[in-house]
């Protein structure tokens, strides 16, 4: 989907200058002056003021701290010793220009010397690194501290969402990977939840075309079974966002993710996330826990952010026991290898059931498949809608209902275009079924 991933709010030109900054100041300074701060200010009296206000105290305490120290600096240079000595006195260090720089999404740290940036799409090596390996393990311990989580030589792996703040407007999730695991050093990767978009951004982003938008809004509300397909950064999680907003404001909602990523408007929602086991390797929710217990919630519809092995067994039954209009995600290259990764998660469940039985509840459960993709140049788009015609144990049969045609010559000399196909006869019969009308305007292009 084009720019998806785009915090667009501001360059990334001033972030990469403050990462400069910060590598040219000098760590010795940095230090002197960290010692010289604590030894200056109180913090019990620091505890009681929120973020921004500790912030402009400290930048106040070392402002004047280098002015009695006598040390001679030019203005950058005295700025971006403040700046970094903050940052790594209550921040996170290098990472903060990053976090701050809205057009990146995502943050990949390969040991101390190596940084890596999402931007627009596309990664890049930015010139930030961390002083040292001790730098960057204080820098984890200072993330993972704010969720209550632990990451050492004995649990070297840790998981988690960072809580939304003012650096990180939606939150974010981090992964973290220490020695001997690692053997690049301590690896951090973060990723930053971008912004929610509506359908009509996602058109003028050329995403989606504006007839088979309003043709998924329309199934989404007839309550039919849809599944968001494609890789890992094609913007699955927010289309099903996109489409979850068509969903009427009077429906009982719950949603089920591994990290919280979803922002639904509606009222009657409600939010489920699984649960690490605890240092002793207990006390595991798993996505497929929730899914068990979601079915003696009530929901109307049910929203599960990936399937990605068992659960996919209680999803499919759920779609197929009066929970039409469940929505999920699927990692998968086509609508083909959607169902049949449905196929293959499901028989992943503790529940032994023959492979026909399996596809029966697919080809039961599962109506609608949106294939997104990512492209070389990091845009992001829907290549491909299709409805599932198999029905019972049949082979899979599906039929496009759109298609990107990337080779296609427009009349405007640009090439690249959303070809439209007429809509199947048991599709149409569906919406009908719950009395409503297809669209009149349904313009076939194929």
């Amino acid at each position: 989907m084009t720019v998806v991933s785009n915090r667009n709010y501001s360059s990334f030109g001033s972030a990469e200058l403050e990462a400069k900054t910060h590598g040219n100041t000098d760590d010795a300074l940095v230090i002197r002056f960290r010692k010289l701060l604590l030894e200056e200010v109180d913090l019990a009296e620091l505890s009681k003021l929120d973020a921004n206000q500790r912030r402009a105290r400290l930048e106040r305490v070392i402002a004047h701290l280098v002015t009695r120290e006598g040390v001679v600096l030019s203005t950058s240079e005295r700025n971006g010793l403040i700046r970094r000595v903050v940052d790594e006195s209550v921040g996170l260090g290098v990472l903060e220009p990053l976090l701050a720089d809205p057009s990146i999404s995502e943050i990949m740290i390969n040991g101390p010397e190596t940084v890596y940036v999402e931007r627009r799409g596309r990664v890049e090596r930015v010139n930030a690194t961390f002083s040292s390996n001790d730098q960057l393990l204080q820098t984890i311990d200072r993330i993972v501290s704010t969720v209550n989580r632990r990451v050492d030589e004995s649990s070297p792996m840790a998981d988690a969402r960072l809580p939304a703040d003012s650096r990180m407007p939606r939150g974010a999730r981090v992964n973290v990977v220490l020695p001997p695991l690692a053997l690049n050093g301590p690896t951090v990767t973060i990723r930053l939840f971008p912004k929610a978009f509506s359908l009509e951004q996602l058109i003028g982003f050329k995403s989606i075309d504006r007839d088979t938008a309003g043709l998924l809004a329309l199934c989404v509300e007839a309550r039919l079974n849809m599944i968001v397909s494609g890789g890992t950064g094609s913007g699955k999680t927010t289309f099903l966002n996109v489409l979850s907003s068509f969903i009427p404001g009077a429906e009982r909602i719950v949603t089920i993710e591994d990290a919280a990523e979803l922002s639904l408007d509606q009222e009657h929602t409600i939010r489920l996330e699984t649960r690490p086991a605890n240092v002793e390797g207990k006390g595991q929710i798993t996505i497929r826990d929730l899914v068990r217990n979601s079915l003696r919630m009530r929901p109307d519809r049910i929203i599960v952010g990936e399937c990605r092995g068992g659960e996919a067994l209680d999803m499919l039954q759920a779609m197929n026991t009066g929970h039409e209009g469940s929505l999920t995600t699927v990692h998968a290259n086509s609508p083909d290898d959607a169902l049949s990764r449905l196929e293959t998660l499901a028989s992943m469940s503790d529940v032994v059931i023959p492979f026909t039985a399996i596809r029966d509840q697919v080809n039961s459960a599962i109506d609608i498949i949106v294939q997104l993709n990512r492209t070389l140049d990091g845009s992001r788009r829907v290549t491909q809608v299709a409805f599932v015609l198999s029905r019972r144990q049949e082979e899979f049969e599906i039929v496009p209902i759109m298609r990107w045609d990337p080779e296609r010559r427009n009349e405007d000399g640009t090439t690249g275009a959303f070809l439209r196909y007429p809509l199947p006869e048991k599709l149409i019969h569906r919406l009908r079924l719950v009395q409503m009308q297809p669209p009149t305007d349904w313009t076939v292009t194929a």
